[in-house]
């Protein structure tokens, strides 16, 4: 191979008050009613006990102070409209979530200290305890489901860990493991004494019993077998060192399990989990703790020289039941095993065989192949692999490379004849690169293959996406079936190393008790024929019912950047929208301000300004209330650059409809649309009637707000591209319908927030406060006219692994940022984590009784399980709150980690499922509580935000720093512009 050196409105709707301080509490005897009867629960005090908890001592507050700031006194200012409960300092107490004793000096998270406050929480992981389950939920009708959790027998034995060193040292687990292979085919009847230990590619090895010895040194000879097929092969020499560490005690993990431990032992379940994962490391290809191979299911075609393969998913999980084993099916994309040039040819779309590459052709060739492992078929039983590093710029018959230190040149085309007797062919195309920069080797294409079992792991297209779903989208009892089958393939029961290290997998799906949640009754306005609604199956719609708070548009335009698009048909779909907007309660001006105006894709900018001071000077001065936009249905990056420089620059609240949209104007399309252009423009398309009844537990009493935050990150291959943190917030109450929501960008894959709470220097006002959190509790104050004396944060997007790290620094700067309002200001916060990237499914127990499915085959939305199959000893649950439409409902996981409001099992699963059903955009309940639904919606959003040339990081003082976002304008920051 040659080597070349290289806007508010009033709202007009009752809110009923309640006559006593402090009697909201759990309505599970009015909600059972109200399930049974025809009509909503009837308006009265709840006279359930569970109220706001006792003054027993929880964490009293002395002086946390802080700057006054112009904010600060703002917030604390005198209510103009009156509280309808006593403002009274709420006092905490520890209730059933165990905590520490906790010092009066409390030292804070990021490196400083709360002027002089006491915090009511631990500073580090170490003394932090998550609340205990408080009891298990009763509300609901019961039932039966199975779950993907197979029971696991904790085995009777010693379990013993080794160090492993190997020297040279290899950096590829594969090697590793086939060195550690190697070492235990010689030596298990010999030197390990029959044991079979389990690796894990690194540095560790586990054995079900001791070794004979406590350190031993081996030699190991490794045949480099991928080399030749048929010819000599390469030697390579090892030496292995194997140490005693430790005994690891599984009596821990038996006391945790039985709920007798607060914390897990993490090293025992790892080495369960790691047996268990051997044998299949040998038989598949491991991507994270999933197994693919293209023997599972036959591998569908995603197109680009991509695939679909199946797998499954397994882990090894504490829970109530005992350990469990959590297999669930899954499928990733891998690069088909094709010839270099075929794969080229699926990439582009055409035949490359007989044309050169343009120059946009070969920046995506080389995208599509850099890291990408081919092996070389031109040496006939030779088959080394090479990682492809780029592409040549010039044609291969072009390239040329010195052979000799006199600068003797020599063609690529010569050489490969000469010296492997093989002819190129094709010459118009350019050779890959592999190895560095500075030393790098030329391979032609058609010498190559691409090496099976490589997942792809780069953004895939939209077509790639809807083909890759095709595959992973099984209705439940399919699903259920695959599961089932993979068990029994798997066979645990024969696995030696399960047999080693004792353990014992049941083949049957666990069976769970579940509670099927009741719906809330909704409220929509006084003038609708249908004044309020109890949704059925997890749905309902709009039919004879108005916006509980419509809102009117008096002043609107549309843009029009779809060629195919005519005026009379853009002028027809307006005056169908403007319609159906009026007959869902709004008030909808049927003309636009200035006529529909045509502008082309390439220029969004300059078309909005026109549009924007058109509008403007006819206006004379006064705000456009709405713009609509009509899109192509591909448009690329058209969509973000209109929202950024709408939110960003302009201060318009935008509307976009793709072409094929505009075309059909269905009727429940164009029902949605009015839904998102109302809470766009400030409105509440219905709210929970318990809501402004008065009476949601733990919400209804005082003056509560609820958060919603979540942390998106760029994609694979953005290696600099930052994250972006948001945070939404109720900005109403006793309503709990409209969100407020801020935007952040932090250092790139950096999940705790930064910005929730921040000081920086004025060179006027000295030391300023400021954040994400401070914000949206003025924003609260000033909306409402109550400052909130509860917060509830509902936290998305966190792994286990990184909730004490979360808790801690998030938890820290919320109370930062209440202290920095009002002296002694610390609200109750109740913090709560939710997960969707889980693996635990739920089927019902029956598929073929309809009473206990959804029309997807799904169980019903509602279902909440919080026994078995979760947590020991904290306080989870799983929640279906959603009716499937296609494939295998996925419920959603919520974690409480911190719980200053005592809220009962009851009532945070009620909350929650209630809550479901307040998301703006549809008449469905959705899966995610919307808080953290919203969130991640303005997360996205602001992925937008950054212009294309400002997606990277930018250099700041020499350092890779954070770009801020641009500002949202105020009038974007009041409504949820994110809809």
């Amino acid at each position: 191979m040659p080597i070349r050196q290289m806007k508010e409105n009033p709202e007009q709707h009752l809110v009923i008050k309640p006559q006593l301080q402090n009697s909201m509490n759990s309505a599970s005897k009015s909600s059972k009613t109200a399930q049974n009867g025809k009509g909503p629960p009837p308006v009265q005090e709840s006279q359930n006990k569970q109220t706001s908890p006792p003054s027993r001592n929880r964490g009293r507050r002395r002086g946390r102070g802080g700057r006054k700031s112009d904010q600060g006194d703002a917030f604390m200012r005198p209510s103009s409209r009156p509280c309808t409960v006593a403002d009274k300092p709420i006092v905490r107490e520890n209730g059933r979530a165990i905590v520490p004793a906790l010092s009066n000096n409390v030292s804070v998270g990021n490196g400083g200290s709360l002027c002089e406050s006491d915090m009511g929480y631990p500073s580090s992981s170490k003394s932090l305890t998550f609340p205990l389950r408080p009891g298990f939920g009763q509300i609901g009708t019961k039932c039966i489901v199975k779950a993907n959790h197979f029971f696991a027998d904790l085995p009777d034995k010693d379990l013993n860990h080794y160090d492993v060193t190997i020297t040279p040292e290899v950096t590829s687990k594969v090697v590793n493991r086939a060195i550690m292979a190697e070492l235990v085919k010689l030596y298990k009847e010999s030197e390990l004494g029959m044991r079979l230990p389990a690796y894990d590619g690194r540095k560790s090895l586990y054995t079900a019993g001791e070794l004979p010895f406590a350190w031993k040194e081996f030699t190991i000879k490794l045949i480099d077998e991928e080399d030749t097929v048929n010819g000599p092969k390469r030697e390579r020499v090892y030496k292995v060192v194997i140490k005693f560490v430790a005994k690891a005690s599984l009596h821990h993990l038996g006391q945790f399990l039985a709920g007798k431990q607060a914390d897990g032992p993490r090293e025992a379940l790892q080495i369960l989990d790691i047996v268990l994962r051997e044998l299949s490391m040998k038989r598949f290809c491991p991507v994270g703790r999933s197994f693919f191979s293209p023997d599972i299911r036959r591998p569908q075609k995603l197109g680009d020289g991509l695939e679909a393969w199946c797998g499954f998913y397994q882990s090894i999980r504490p829970t109530q039941m005992g350990l469990s084993l959590n297999i669930d099916m899954a499928s990733a994309a891998f690069i088909e095993a094709l010839p270099v040039i075929e794969f080229v040819a699926q990439l582009l779309g055409k035949d490359v065989m007989s044309r050169p590459l343009s120059d946009s052709d070969r920046v995506k060739v080389k995208k599509g192949l850099r890291g990408v492992k081919v092996e070389v078929t031109h040496r006939g039983d030779v088959r080394r692999k090479y990682r492809v590093s780029g592409i040549t710029t010039q044609p291969t018959r072009e390239l040329v490379f010195p052979v000799d230190d006199n600068s003797t040149m020599k063609s690529v085309v010569e050489y490969f004849q000469e010296m492997y007797g093989f002819t190129i062919q094709y010459t118009h195309l350019p050779c890959l690169q592999v190895g560095n920069q500075k030393k790098a080797n030329y391979l032609p294409m058609e010498a190559c293959k691409i090496v099976e079992g490589q997942r792809y792991t780069k953004r895939l297209s939209e077509k790639q996406i809807t083909s890759l779903l095709k595959v992973t989208c099984q209705r439940p009892r399919d699903r259920e079936n695959d599961i089932l089958q993979t068990v029994q393939h798997n066979g645990y029961d024969q696995d030696p190393y399960a047999k080693e290290f004792g353990i014992r997998i049941s083949e049957k799906l666990a069976t769970v008790e579940a509670r099927v949640l009741p719906a809330p009754w909704l409220k929509y306005h006084e003038t609708g024929k249908e004044k309020d609604c109890l949704p059925q199956v997890g749905q309902w719609n709009m039919m004879n019912k108005k916006m509980i708070n419509g809102m009117t548009v008096s002043r609107w335009a549309c843009i029009n950047f779809s060629r195919s698009v005519q005026d009379n048909v853009a002028r027809g779909f307006c005056n169908e929208l403007a319609q159906m907007c009026q007959v869902s309660g709004m008030e909808f001006s049927p003309e636009p301000v200035i006529p529909f105006y045509n502008a082309r894709p390439d220029q969004v900018e300059k078309a909005l300004k026109h549009v924007y001071h058109a509008c403007m000077n006819k206006l004379k001065g006064k705000e456009l209330d709405l713009l609509l936009a009509i899109l192509p249905d591909n448009n690329g990056s058209l969509y973000g650059d209109l929202k950024r420089i709408c939110e960003t620059d302009l201060g318009l609240i935008s509307q976009c409809c793709l072409t094929k949209h505009v075309f059909k104007m269905n009727k429940q399309y164009l029902a949605n649309v009015s839904l998102k252009i109302n809470v766009k423009m400030g409105g509440r398309n219905t709210v929970l009637l318990d809501a402004i009844s008065c009476r949601i537990p733990l919400v209804s009493d005082i003056p509560t707000i609820i958060f919603g935050a979540d942390v998106t990150h760029p994609e694979n291959g953005e290696e600099s591209s930052p994250s972006i943190a948001a945070v939404v917030a109720s900005q109403d109450w006793p309503e709990v319908t409209k969100y407020a929501g801020l935007v952040c960008a932090q250092a790139h894959r950096q999940e705790l927030i930064q910005d929730l709470y921040k000081t920086w220097q004025d060179p006027l006002r000295g030391t300023v406060s400021g954040g994400m959190v401070r914000d949206l509790l003025v924003s609260f104050r000033k909306a409402t006219g109550q400052k909130p004396q509860r917060i509830i944060f509902y936290r998305d997007g966190v792994s286990e692994g990184q909730f004490y790290q979360v808790l801690l620094f998030e938890l820290d700067a919320i109370r930062k940022a209440c202290a920095s309002l009002e002296p002694n200001y610390q609200p109750p916060v109740t913090f709560i984590i939710v997960q969707k990237r889980h693996h635990t499914r739920l089927f019902a127990n029956n598929h073929r009784d309809k009473s206990s499915t959804d029309r997807s085959g799904n169980i019903l939305p509602g279902t909440v399980v919080d026994s078995k199959i979760c947590h020991p000893t904290e306080f989870d649950f799983y929640l279906c709150s959603h009716a499937g439409i296609q494939g295998t409902s996925r419920p959603a996981h919520y974690h409480v980690l911190w719980d200053e409001n005592n809220f009962t099992a009851d009532g945070i699963q009620m909350l929650t499922n209630n809550l479901c059903y307040t998301y703006a955009r549809c008449t469905r309940s959705v899966s995610v509580v919307p808080p953290a639904y919203y969130a991640h919606l303005a997360a996205f959003r602001a992925r937008f935000y950054m212009e294309p040339d400002l997606q990277e990081g930018s250099r700041v003082g020499g350092e890779l720093g954070v770009r801020p976002l641009p500002a949202l304008k105020e009038n974007v920051k009041r409504v949820m512009f994110y809809c």
